[in-house]
């Protein structure tokens, strides 16, 4: 029975193990002008393809737990923020992950996307941009599972 208790914990840290090398899972958005948590938001992925939805807005006491994305246009045009999907159709690409596109909420603009792991999985750089990757900003996001 003693030697199964190592082989069962083993099985259990298998999944956080794998984690670290993917992008899948809860992350905590950092304003880069406060250095406070914004968002909360949960990347999934079906077929090679990831996605990021806002499950929770930090807002100030006081005002609209989850706003509209009034700025946004078409289809998100007027939806609550939380449940928004934000980033859309990024695959794997060598050590990071690119293709895909980025929404800012605050000013309904998409953009084309790149992200990257760092710190062993537990930080997610994510950079949204305008045409070259050089023209755009980055912002780090912390692994919140």
């Amino acid at each position: 029975m003693r030697a199964l208790l190592p082989l069962a914990l083993f099985a259990f840290a298998l999944p956080a193990l794998a984690d670290a090398g993917s992008p899948v899972g809860l992350w905590q958005s950092i304003d880069d002008h406060t250095g406070r948590p914004k968002a909360e938001i949960r990347i999934s992925e079906a077929n090679g393809v990831l996605q990021g939805r806002i499950e929770k807005l930090y807002r100030p006491a006081g005002t609209d737990p989850n706003p509209a994305c009034a700025r946004c246009e078409g289809a998100n045009q007027g939806k609550p923020i939380v449940g928004l999907a934000i980033i859309n159709g990024m695959k794997q690409d060598g050590d990071g992950y690119a293709g895909g596109t980025i929404l800012d909420p605050e000013n309904g603009k998409v953009y084309k996307s790149t992200m990257k792991l760092s710190d062993g999985g537990k930080k997610l750089e994510v950079r949204g941009y305008v045409g070259m990757p050089a023209f755009g900003r980055s912002q780090t996001w912390v692994r919140h599972d």
